[in-house]
């Protein structure tokens, strides 16, 4: 049996997907991911206890990350309070071998690649990911049952200052360990040097990984590039080989790779020159497109990695993706090294098999339909970085290259929602683009509201030179119904002009069907797209929806 657990904040603080499945063969896999939900409201009931106790933790995904938190400084996390906790639990996290991977994108498509690998050579994975699926409601219940009271005592012995994400992380780190897997992928949450994954030793760790550095949660990592790269940098353990995804800017590798040389550990770069990888096609199958590539990996340097992959059929798609597939290979041969077994068959079945709910996700015939869309392509995608937006834009590009495109955006508050769209906007432009609001975590304290969403689509489009036309907002005054015809209209007459439409209703599916029968009066041949993204929290309501009416 495979087990994961998934969990993200919803309605409550969280929601969690929980279900147990098969899995061919004899492979087995552990997982618990932070982000999928979906709770059918009987295993909600069944799972009151827990749900209850979480919600009284401090939840920083819900109310924000304090300045400074993910720094190695006076202001950063108390990982103390972390080792302590789990020193009351037996230390779990010492009882498998891990590998740990940070940065600002790509870690969750590369989790799922590395994951997906092992799996493939008949190993048990762990997974603790923003990406993992689901665990029964009795293995949780069961878990969560043997530690309360030892997590009651550590709350009492902090005074009450452990946090949501530490508890979790640590019933993550039991879960393994009970189930004696072979490896745990373990992603870190903000940053790494002081987030609460980084209790993980040199004795347990086969390697680390940093995928990509950019621009996200300045504030809590310190302000700017460097400090962000010096956080995750946290997570290099002594001796341990240190895998680097990138591309990054020089001075930015450079100080990951001091940090490697201080702790001699071997560095593996995915952008080596002896790497070579390339896109040459796209196809689809069973209604889901796919990209054929080329993969050659010969890095005879320090450490030496050497795999050829020709007409590699990948579900994720992109070049971002591509970069994320090669950040896994490098990491599996750097195990491989160590004296692992995992073939060249296990390597490409485990990155063609790899599909991410939420990423470059396009809905099946059956589930638009279910969301009552006929006739319409829909694809879901929690972007919401300006390096994501691009990436995005791409697969737009790539799937979409003509016909009506529709962008229904949804993004928390500490994004860069200017540079959002203004990557959105550069790329396939959009027919219509609705703009409307979703809680996050469970809460609205994070939550942009859907008129501050369209003031920075509008700066964008002005900044571009794109004419627009302004809808205005749907709202309990001027419900979807009003501005249907009004949008259909605007968006018949002129097949040039940029349609901006605000919502503030909290129906997504309202607006799915909005977008649906805005697409039917844009004039063309080809079918129509309608795009989903701007926040794991939207494309969380999506499939939430869909598990409802599909069940």
């Amino acid at each position: 049996m495979r087990f994961e657990l998934s969990m993200r904040g919803s309605t409550k603080f969280s929601r969690l997907m929980l279900s147990s499945f098969g899995t061919s063969g004899f492979t087995s896999s552990l997982g618990f991911s932070r982000t999928r939900p979906c709770c059918t409201m009987a295993e909600d009931r069944k799972l009151g206890g827990f749900l209850d106790f979480m919600e009284k933790l401090r939840n920083y995904e819900k109310s924000g990350v304090p300045k400074g938190a993910g720094t190695d400084s006076d202001d950063g996390f108390d990982l103390g309070r972390m080792r302590r906790l789990l020193q009351r639990l037996g230390n779990p996290h010492s009882n498998f071998k891990a590998v740990h991977i940070a940065g600002t994108k790509g870690k969750g498509s590369t989790s799922a690649f590395l994951a997906n690998i092992l799996r493939k050579e008949g190993y048990s994975v762990g997974c603790y990911t923003r990406n993992g699926g689901p665990v029964s409601v009795d293995v949780l219940n069961t878990l969560f049952s043997n530690v309360k009271v030892i997590i009651d005592e550590s709350i009492d012995q902090e005074n009450g200052a452990l946090t949501h994400f530490e508890v979790f992380t640590a019933l993550a780190f039991c879960l393994f360990s009970q189930k004696k897997v072979d490896i745990a992928i373990v992603e870190a949450g903000l940053g790494g040097a002081r987030d609460a994954t980084n209790v993980l030793c040199s004795n347990g760790l086969a390697a680390s990984v940093i995928t990509t550095i950019g621009e996200e949660h300045m504030a809590a990592l310190g302000g700017s590039l460097e400090s962000i790269a010096i956080a995750k940098s946290g997570i290099i353990k002594h001796g341990c080989p240190v895998v680097i995804g990138g591309p990054f800017v020089p001075h930015i590798e450079h100080i990951i790779r001091d940090k490697a040389s201080t702790m001699s550990s071997p560095v593996i770069s995915a952008c080596d020159p002896g790497i070579q990888h390339v896109v040459n096609c796209l196809g689809r199958e069973d209604e889901k497109p796919f990209q054929i590539c080329d993969l050659l990996i010969d890095v005879q340097k320090d450490v030496k990695l050497f795999i050829h992959l020709p007409s590699l059929k990948l579900g994720m798609l992109g070049d971002h993706q591509l970069q994320n597939a090669v950040t896994a290979t490098c990491t599996a041969l750097c195990l491989r090294n160590q004296g692992w077994k995992i073939s060249d068959l296990a390597v490409r079945a485990g990155l063609e098999s790899t599909q991410l709910p939420g990423r470059s996700q396009f809905l099946t015939t059956k589930e638009a339909e279910a969301l009552q869309l006929s006739k319409t392509s829909v694809l879901i995608d929690g972007a919401h970085t300006e390096a994501s937006a691009r990436g995005l834009a791409d697969i737009i590009r790539m799937v979409h290259p003509y016909g009506p495109l529709v962008l229904v955006v949804a993004m928390a508050s500490d994004k860069d929602h200017a540079a959002f769209a203004t990557q959105l906007l550069s790329g396939r432009q959009p027919d219509v683009v609705l703009l409307t609001e979703v809680n996050i975590a469970g809460g609205r304290s994070r939550m942009t509201p859907a008129t501050d969403l369209k003031a920075s689509w509008t700066s964008a489009a002005v900044k571009l030179g794109i004419d627009y036309h302004d809808m205005g907002i749907i709202n309990s005054e001027n419900p979807v119904e009003v501005h249907t015809a009004h949008a259909q209209q605007a968006v018949s007459s002129d097949g040039k002009q940029l349609v901006l439409l605000a919502s503030q209703t909290p129906s997504v599916e309202a607006l799915m069907k909005l977008a649906s029968q805005l697409l039917e009066h844009r004039a063309g041949p080809q079918s129509g797209l309608i795009v989903v993204t701007g926040s794991l929290h939207i494309v969380s309501s999506i499939l939430a929806a869909l598990s409802g009416k599909l069940a």
